[in-house]
């Protein structure tokens, strides 16, 4: 299909939504994009460029009239996705010249992109055309597809907020300051579950399961005041884990044993003993082993996961510690070894449409000081899973961005946190948070003809990926940038 619009942004974004990508799946999978190649498809890995001897632009030109003929083998990362490997590079350009294309162009890339993804990624294209969720889907591909060597919080959070910033300038449904930006009961299933498959092929053996003990261990009070260890059991860790990442921690209950989960459920009221119940989307499950097949289990509890899908009579659930890994089970309605099922009120959480008069904890609609993009401190207290929610759940200060607004709501500001010191992820009072330090040396440097944030970086900074503290720095909301605009420089 011939590519549409007059950016790369605007052509890549009008190509993915095509191919069937929701647009949250789009936005996060452009996020991961622009940060490991800042969208140009002949962007030569810059550790390499001096040590082969060439430009982005030298380096496609050889490749593609033969005279480098070492591609696929030289280990640099090329193109949109800063394919590396030797095999994908060979198939990138085998698919090229099947197509009598250059291997930097554009439209070949992306649909050698999407072809990587319904053959080798199929989970992945899967999330990306379901999720309506930026950071869920900016994650699996960061986790599942780019791999990059640093896949912390910090780079997690960065690159989501790419793609949110994308979202926001593309995205037709995205809501403008003063519409309804609270989350059905269906949205929030969905969005639980999203987060969840995010973290799908982690594992103990290459130490990657690590980040759902510390993203656990990072939300207080833990139950029992125990703190997890990597060696521990941790499918109950996985399940509070995931609640604690999208902010559900006062529907989903928090624990780290199978045992206590049933009995803070029946506390809630949300436990259900009988097992040829059907369950719903980010609904919970949980096990017993020892159970006979014969009525229902009332003994103790040994697994639990998350219920992913119904369909039929099949129940796709995702657990943690599965095989010690992040992984699928299906299991049959009424099957043998099922214990029970956690119901949470999703509904409860879901809020309403944002009034545009407002209220008295909104100041009656009154203009929102922060705007989209904005770096700002959150002073702690309580975030919601919707901008009108009547209860939500205390989180520790830190720093975070602000990536959605609800003017006139009781809770205006959807933040996310920006490192570990908080795990700030839903909407939050306006006074909650106050401006953030600039971190700025007084530097400044005005674009010129053919700039981009990540060249500037690149020039002025000496290293492409800082482009995101100078976007952050400047209240970027979006990567473009006009000519004869002034940006302060970072540290």
């Amino acid at each position: 299909m011939a590519l549409t619009g007059k950016t790369n942004e605007e052509k890549i974004w009008n190509y993915l939504t095509a191919q069937g990508l929701t647009e949250a799946g789009a936005a996060g999978l452009m996020g991961n994009l622009y940060a490991e190649s800042g969208l140009e498809p002949k962007n030569l890995q810059n550790s390499y460029e001096k040590k082969l001897g060439y430009t982005d632009a030298t380096y496609t030109a050889a490749v593609d009239n033969g005279t480098y003929q070492n591609f696929a083998r030289d280990a640099a990362g090329y193109g949109l996705a800063q394919w590396t490997y030797w095999s994908r590079k060979e198939a990138l350009l085998d698919y090229a010249k099947a197509r009598g294309k250059s291997v930097g162009d554009l439209e070949t890339q992306l649909g050698f992109l999407v072809q990587e993804l319904s053959l080798d990624y199929k989970a992945v294209l899967t999330t990306l055309k379901a999720t309506e969720n930026v950071k869920a889907a900016s994650n699996v591909v960061l986790l599942k597809f780019e791999r990059p060597a640093d896949q912390s919080v910090a780079v997690q959070n960065a690159r989501a907020k790419i793609g949110q910033a994308y979202y926001d300038k593309y995205a037709a449904k995205a809501a403008p300051e003063g519409g309804s930006m609270s989350m059905t009961e269906q949205q929030l299933r969905k969005k639980y579950v999203d987060y969840a498959i995010t973290y799908l092929g982690c594992k103990e053996s290459d130490g990657s399961h690590k980040k759902i003990i510390d993203l656990y261990n990072s939300h207080t009070p833990l139950a029992q005041g125990y703190k997890m260890k990597y060696t521990d059991a941790w499918c109950a860790c996985f399940v509070s884990a995931m609640a604690i990442g999208t902010g559900l921690t006062d529907i989903i209950p928090l624990e780290v044993s199978c045992g206590r989960y049933i009995t803070l459920a029946k506390q809630k009221g949300i436990w259900v003993e009988d097992d040829s119940y059907t369950p719903k989307t980010g609904d919970l499950i949980l096990y017993d082993w020892d159970d006979t097949g014969s009525g229902d289990a009332t003994s103790g509890a040994d697994h639990i996961g998350i219920v992913v899908s119904v369909v039929g009579k099949t129940i796709k659930v995702i657990e943690g510690n599965n095989g010690d890994a992040v992984a699928y089970r299906n299991i049959q309605v009424n099957g043998r070894y099922i214990r029970g099922f956690v119901t949470p009120k999703y509904a409860s959480a879901a809020g309403g449409t944002s009034s545009t008069s407002g209220s008295a904890a909104s100041s009656s609609g009154a203009s929102l000081e922060y705007k989209v993009g904005d770096t700002v401190q959150f002073a702690g207290g309580k975030h919601y899973a919707a901008s009108n929610a009547s209860s939500g759940t205390a989180v520790k200060a830190g720093p975070a961005k602000i990536t959605a607004l609800a003017k006139g709501a009781k809770h205006p500001y959807h933040v996310i946190h920006t490192d570990s010191t908080s795990t700030v992820y839903g909407w939050v009072d306006a006074t909650a948070i106050s401006g953030a330090g600039s971190g700025s040396t007084g530097l400044t440097y005005t674009v010129q003809a053919g700039d981009s944030l990540w060249a500037i970086a690149q020039k002025q900074l000496g290293n492409g990926s800082r482009w995101q503290e100078i976007a952050q720095l400047n209240g970027l909301t979006s990567t473009t940038i006009q000519i004869g605009q002034v940006l302060k420089l970072p540290d």
